[in-house]
Parts: C-alpha cells; sequence; structure tokens
C-alpha cells in the first residue's frame, strides 16, 4: 500500500466521466448526469467482493465508524472497547456518538487481547471493536464468542487491511458491521473517502440516512424526501468514488503485488534468531500491507529503528513512540482536551484514564517493528531493501 502508487489510465477514465456528466454530487439531479452513478456503482461492486448484502459509501473511515456507532445503537453512556494500538480515528468516533471508549491490551496479534476484553466489560458495555491494524487482524473467532456471550456489538475497524480474511471471510464481513477508509495512503483510496458494510438491512437504511442529514431516499426529488430521523453529512462525491471504484477494480492486483514484497522482505530475516514474527490467527490471511516483527527488547527494536534510517529506509515505524497510533501519547484522550463539553458519563471515566498502565500492551510494543510494503518498489529497490534486512543480523 497505498494505491495512489498504481494511478493509471483506469482511473483517469473514471474521474473523466463524472467530468464529462458534470454532476460532482453522488445524490440528485438524475437528468443531467447520463446515468453516471460512480458511488452506487462503487457500492454494488463492493458488497459483491466482500460477499455482503449492503456497503455504503462515506466521506471517510472516520466517518465510517462513527455512522456505524450511531446507526447500530451505540450512544450516550455506552462503553465500547477499543485497542491500546489503533490510529486516533477509532476513539474519536466513539466520543463523537457520546459513548465512552474503553483502552484494553493487545496480544500477539497486535490486536484485542480476548482474556483481556473479556475483564473489562461491564454492564455499560454496548461493543467491541477490533481494529485490524497493519494488514492484519485479531482472534475473530475468540471475539465473536465473547460478543455472543454478552450480548455485544462487534465492529470491525478494517480501515488498514482490506483485502485481508479470516476463515475465508473478507475482513469486515465478520462482525456486525465493518468500515474501511480509503483515504489517500490506504491499499485502495478515493483520495479521501469511506466505507462501512454489513448483512443488516436495518443497519445499512440507519446508515445510509444518517450520513446524510436524514434523508429516506425513497423518491428522486431530495426536496420531498422525508427525514424521519435526525442525521449529519458525511456524503461522499462523486469524483472520490470514480477513483475508488477503479482501484476496488485493481485489488487483486494491488494484494498480489504487496504479498510478493512482504514475502521477499520476510524471507530475508525469517531465520534470525531473536525475531518472532506477528501472529496472525489460525484461518487469517493478512492482506501484505506490512511486515510486522518482535525483536528481543527495546533496545535492539530502536537499534534496528536507527539502522533503517541511516539506509534510507523509509516507511519503517516504530509505533511504541508514535504520536497517532498508541496509547503512551494519547494524553489527549486521556485528559479529553478538546473543544467538546463532554458528558459527565465520558467524564466521570476518564478522571482514571490517564493513570492506567497497559504494560501487557507495552511489553508487545516496545518490541515491535513494522515496515510498509509499498507497491511501487522497483525489482532493484526490492533487493536493495532486502540486503539492508539481512545486514541487520549483525545488530540482533
Amino acid at each position: 500500500m497505498p494505491g495512489f502508487e498504481c494511478f493509471g489510465e483506469a482511473e483517469r477514465n473514471s474521474v473523466q466521466e463524472v467530468l464529462d456528466s458534470g454532476v460532482l454530487m453522488r445524490y440528485g439531479f438524475d437528468a443531467m448526469r447520463s446515468g453516471c452513478w460512480k458511488a452506487r456503482e462503487l457500492e454494488l461492486a463492493l458488497a459483491s467482493r466482500m460477499g455482503v448484502e449492503y456497503a455504503h459509501l462515506v466521506s471517510s473511515g472516520t466517518a465510517a465508524l462513527t455512522v456505524a456507532l450511531a446507526s447500530t445503537g451505540v450512544g450516550s453512556g455506552d462503553e465500547v472497547i477499543v485497542p491500546t494500538f489503533t490510529f486516533v480515528a477509532s476513539f474519536e468516533a466513539v466520543l463523537a456518538v457520546g459513548a465512552v471508549p474503553i483502552l484494553c491490551d493487545i496480544d500477539a496479534t497486535l490486536g484485542l487481547d480476548p482474556k483481556a476484553v473479556e475483564a473489562v466489560i461491564t454492564s455499560r458495555t454496548k461493543a467491541i471493536m477490533a481494529v485490524h491494524m497493519c494488514g492484519s487482524m485479531a482472534d475473530l473467532s475468540k471475539l465473536k464468542t465473547i460478543a455472543k456471550k454478552y450480548h455485544l456489538l462487534l465492529i470491525e475497524d478494517a480501515c488498514q487491511s482490506i483485502g485481508g480474511s479470516f476463515e475465508g471471510r473478507p475482513l469486515g464481513s465478520i462482525g456486525d458491521i465493518g468500515c474501511f477508509s480509503f483515504d489517500y495512503v490506504k491499499t485502495i483510496t478515493c483520495g479521501e473517502g469511506g466505507a462501512l458494510i454489513t448483512n443488516s438491512s436495518e443497519f445499512y437504511q440507519k446508515s445510509q440516512a444518517y450520513s446524510d442529514h436524514g434523508h429516506d431516499h425513497l423518491g428522486i426529488d431530495r426536496g420531498a424526501d422525508e427525514h424521519p430521523e435526525l442525521g449529519y453529512n458525511f456524503r461522499i462525491s462523486e469524483l472520490n468514488a470514480a477513483v475508488g471504484l477503479a482501484q476496488l477494480r485493481r485489488l487483486d492486483e494491488f494484494i498480489a503485488i504487496q504479498k510478493r514484497n512482504y514475502v521477499q522482505l520476510r524471507d530475508a530475516i525469517s531465520n534470525f534468531p531473536g525475531i518472532a514474527f506477528r501472529k496472525v490467527p489460525d484461518g487469517g490471511v493478512e492482506n501484505y500491507a506490512f511486515l510486522n516483527f518482535f525483536l528481543p527488547d527495546a533496545a535492539i527494536a530502536k537499534k534496528v529503528i536507527e539502522v533503517l534510517s541511516k539506509n534510507n529506509f523509509d516507511g519503517a515505524f516504530y509505533w511504541y513512540d508514535n504520536n497517532w497510533h498508541y496509547h503512551r501519547k494519547w494524553n489527549h484522550l486521556k485528559k479529553l482536551s478538546s473543544p467538546n463539553n463532554f458528558s459527565d458519563e465520558i467524564r466521570s471515566n476518564y478522571a482514571t484514564q490517564q493513570h492506567i498502565s497497559y504494560e501487557a500492551s507495552d511489553r508487545w510494543m516496545q518490541r515491535t517493528v513494522s515496515l510498509l510494503i509499498k507497491l511501487s518498489w522497483t525489482d532493484q529497490e526490492r533487493e536493495r531493501r532486502c540486503k539492508v534486512l539481512s545486514d541487520l543480523k549483525n545488530i540482533i
């Protein structure tokens, strides 16, 4: 990833069709658009690819998470379990609907630890948000069992993992509702965009209305639409959808390139003593967007990052010190630093959050190095990177 590395004729032609129609909005203007409905076409294609009944496009992955939570009934005072390793959008969406994000430890999958999840469930817990970071997944089988046991929603944040699967089903299609990001640096991109998928007619109907000011979308005259429920504006444009449609058609191509590059980089270090690779649950298949591995300790992990940087190995991440993806730098969440005047339920919960330690997560993340797998590498660049990785044996 990301898909923008492979922009070409297909994306340009798809966008040009929208420009030729003159209609950039996804709804309305039926007579003007000459049958050009890129958002609608992408939704049908995405639902088919993911093996679900419904797909709905929105303006971002963050919007998809927010709409998914609202449409499944998560709201004021409800608790949503989220992992300590994720992008900030996961908990931002929870806060946006008035709910309380409950941080929870991860395990060797770099996703939610099922035992830790069960330990933080309370009478206020409404949902488990399984975040498929860096192209792979938590143990979804165990998380589904827990969700069923406690009558909880299982929401998949699959924003970084499109093209991966679990037990033969696409990631995002396994829980009650799944969310994708199509922003500029994802495996496939709309430039800006996102989507949610589900097999629930109820969740879909609420989602498509909630993301467009509550429109029921039952007629062809937007001004005459009913608005049975309140909503907001999380719409995607036809231009963005046009790019995404062309990119979705190339998803298999992109995954194949990622897998080839991933396997060659992994092979370069697979026999090193002291290296262990991220655990992929039985039945899981990554989308190969990142190569994630554990070093013996934090000092060696930091040294590896230093060596990679000196050798122009861009896309090497040490998430433990990252501002945006790991709990250690989320004081703005733990202290609720925001223009928002949050509810008493949220504030009372977070009075103690800043003092909670997540030692189990820290033990994994201190030792984790993550390598972005790019689509644009030439054979020479891929071989150069493999050589840099092979030389790490001298410091591990």
